[in-house]
């Protein structure tokens, strides 16, 4: 009981040491961050409702909603439930957990190990000293030896070593459900703007062949024509060449629209050949909202996962400066065991079978001939990589948002300029058609016509396919969304099913880890 007494003696002073004990190294601020006042400096835009943005704060809804497109909504919730990519990205953060639970594990004492045995000797009869220890008594031949107990070291943390480490991991866990959140991002706008794609090359293939449709009844018109002597073969060539020009370019179309349904495809980690029936209702484009909501660009800084994590990975890294500054200090151990032995098992837990002992010490690695040091220099150099790093990504994100705006914004402006020309170009083949019926034109105005006409909706496609996603663009730079319907606990349950059935995770999986986005 008295080895007792001084073993808790000991903890509680251990205890004294930890709770006393300081963190070396700096304690970490959120970087500063270049400040912008507001998206018009940057973007040489003037953000009101003429332009369809506004300063106002976005509602805690989905962005993806506001295009009134159930399509594009289920595709983004499927790739929720089972993209691959963003599967690693929600393991990762499981990995980043359990690395915080070693970390932590460390505050306890290091080494603890329970242990116990039988030891029998038999000693050599023929030995001459064993021989006269036995003539004495003092011996036997045969000798039996039970014992078991526990043996325990702990490094207490005077110097905040440990505690220091677990504010990395603890860091790092953070970084990487930023991370889980901006491969969220990543995913919902690549869909979405492979979404615009494929209904854009839809589009360009149905104004392809209604205008093949218009060039064919003006090839049939030019041959019965010149059969009746009001036409010359150079019109019925002309006719030929651009209908057959315009049918041409339909295969390289059906090509590339098979290419977007793969993409998609493989964003939804489905083997591919079932998009096309999911796009097949209708080749409309999903709305653009009259406003959009863009915040201000303090918004940003709070919203962009990117931004967050650098943020984390900078915490992380300043505080492995104080691990490594510790290792200049002494380090203090205490060590011991306890125990009982006895010569078999019906006297081991009898009185007086108890042993044990205490070891508390010391160890200064001072002859490390600037080692240390210099690592210590590593891990500052590297944590002020990490603050410029930050800064950069800030400014990066600054960029994106400024040039999605000011693209959005002169996308529709471009858009409204072709929506002139294509009425105008579908009224003049009108007029042309007119004018060659009644020979007052020749027909190589009805071919510039019906060019023009092509021409003006195949960039009237395009325009409006670029506001889409230059939308997307921006909401995309200014954080990707505010509610994202996420899956419980970032993986899926058939990846939970498959992690719980190979290892022991107790809670860990059934437990939400963190909030995406």
């Amino acid at each position: 009981m008295g080895r007792l007494r001084k073993l808790g003696r000991w903890g509680v002073l251990a205890g004294v040491l930890f709770a006393g004990g300081c963190m070396v190294g700096p304690d970490f601020e959120r970087p500063e961050a270049p400040v912008l006042d507001s998206w018009s400096k940057g973007a040489n835009l003037t953000i009101d409702n003429r332009t369809g943005f506004t300063s106002r704060s976005a509602h805690s809804v989905p962005w993806w909603h506001v295009f009134k497109d159930e399509t594009l909504n289920s595709l983004i919730a499927q790739a929720y439930r089972q993209n691959v990519g963003l599967q690693a990205a929600g393991v990762r953060v499981y990995q980043a957990r359990a690395q915080l639970g070693i970390a932590t594990g460390e505050l306890f004492p290091q080494v603890q190990e329970l242990n116990g045995g039988s030891k029998s000797i038999r000693f050599s009869a023929n030995d001459p000293f064993i021989r006269d220890l036995e003539r004495v008594g003092l011996v036997n031949d045969h000798i039996t030896r039970v014992s078991t107990g526990f043996d325990a070291a702990w490094e207490i943390d005077v110097w905040g070593k440990i505690r220091r480490d677990i504010q990395s991991a603890d860091a790092n866990l953070k970084a990487n459900i930023a991370s889980y959140d901006d491969a969220l991002v990543t995913l919902t706008g690549d869909i979405a703007a492979t979404y615009v794609t494929a209904r854009e090359i839809q589009q360009l293939i149905t104004s392809a062949r209604k205008n093949a449709a218009l060039q064919k009844k003006s090839l049939d018109l030019t041959r019965l024509r010149l059969e009746n002597g009001a036409a010359t073969k150079l019109d019925v060539d002309e006719a030929t060449v651009l209908y057959n020009n315009t049918l041409a370019s339909i295969p390289g179309y059906e090509a590339e629209l098979s290419q977007a349904y793969n993409a998609l495809s493989l964003l939804l980690s489905e083997p591919p050949g079932g998009m096309k029936s999911r796009l097949r209702s209708g080749d409309r484009y999903p709305r653009v909202p009259a406003e959009v909501a863009i915040g201000v660009p303090a918004d940003m800084l709070r919203r962009r996962p990117d931004i967050r994590q650098a943020e984390y990975v900078a915490a992380a890294q300043s505080a492995q400066i104080g691990v490594a500054k510790a290792d200049l200090l002494p380090a203090f151990t205490i060590s011991g065991a306890i125990g009982v032995r006895a010569d078999d098992f019906s006297n081991l837990f009898n009185n007086g079978s108890t042993a044990g002992f205490i070891n508390p010490g010391f160890s200064w690695n001072f002859l490390n001939y600037g080692r240390i040091q210099n690592n210590v220099r590593v891990q500052d150099a590297e944590f002020q990589e990490t603050l410029l790093n930050y800064k950069n990504t800030v400014l990066n994100a600054y960029a994106e948002v400024e040039n999605a705006l000011t693209a959005f914004l002169r996308s529709k402006q471009e858009a409204v300029y072709l929506r002139r020309s294509v009425r105008a170009a579908r009224s003049s083949v009108g007029e042309v058609e007119a004018q060659y019926q009644d020979g007052t034109a020749s027909y190589n105005r009805v071919v510039d016509a019906q060019r023009s006409l092509l021409l003006a909706e195949t960039r009237l496609i395009a325009a409006q396919a670029n506001v889409l996603t230059n939308l997307i663009a921006v909401y995309k730079g200014l954080g990707g969304g505010w509610v994202p319907e996420n899956v419980k606990g970032l993986i899926s349950d058939e990846t939970r099913q498959q992690m719980a059935e190979r290892t022991r995770w107790g809670k860990l999986l059934e437990k939400p880890v963190g909030d995406a986005g």
